[in-house]
């Protein structure tokens, strides 16, 4: 176990009790929470590139320990009308379709190598600031008019992303039929 998956770990972890603060409306310590969660994200792979401690395992928990985190967020943040169903809809069906996307892949023998596009970044940046900053109104009790431009904006990265996943998907098939 190296430092850079450890803190993985940690991050998954915190998730639980990150749903809660939600939940019971503790939005200061959701916030420094959900802070600490973004840093250790970036820490992690910071470390795991600066001292070549790359692993299989790092590869796949960070990308589900980002999606845990989100998924629960945008579910929770919905139901407690933080933020509108539609873009949790949105989020949580793109990576739905992602998923059944790369199983249908390596049920029919496809090579999947999953690598994070700059689209895909950027969604995942605007999800994630999505999160913080509604957070961040609700700590600061502040007006909710300007988090609908972040919302919309979060909303159509994600759904050009998922195009963009889909329709690598879609390549990966009809390189293979030719």
């Amino acid at each position: 176990m190296n430092i850079p998956n450890f803190l993985t770990i940690l991050r998954i972890l915190a998730i639980p009790l990150f749903i809660i603060l939600i939940a019971y409306e503790h939005y200061p310590l959701a916030l420094i929470l959900f802070i600490g969660a973004a840093i250790s994200d970036a820490l992690d792979g910071f470390l795991a590139r600066t001292f070549k401690q790359n692993t299989t395992l790092g590869a796949y928990l960070d990308p589900i320990a980002d999606k845990l985190l989100l998924t629960s967020s945008f579910v929770v943040f919905s139901i407690m009308k933080l933020i509108p169903a539609w873009l949790s809809i949105l989020v949580i069906s793109r990576d739905i379709i992602i998923l059944l996307g790369i199983l249908v892949l390596l049920v029919n023998f496809f090579p999947v190598e999953i690598h994070p596009t700059a689209i895909s970044k950027c969604t995942t940046v605007f999800q994630l600031f999505s999160i913080g900053i509604t957070l961040l109104f609700h700590v600061m009790h502040k007006a909710y008019i300007p988090l609908q431009v972040v919302f919309w904006t979060t909303g159509i990265f994600t759904v050009i992303s998922g195009i963009d996943y889909v329709s690598k998907g879609l390549k990966i098939i009809n390189e293979r039929e030719q």
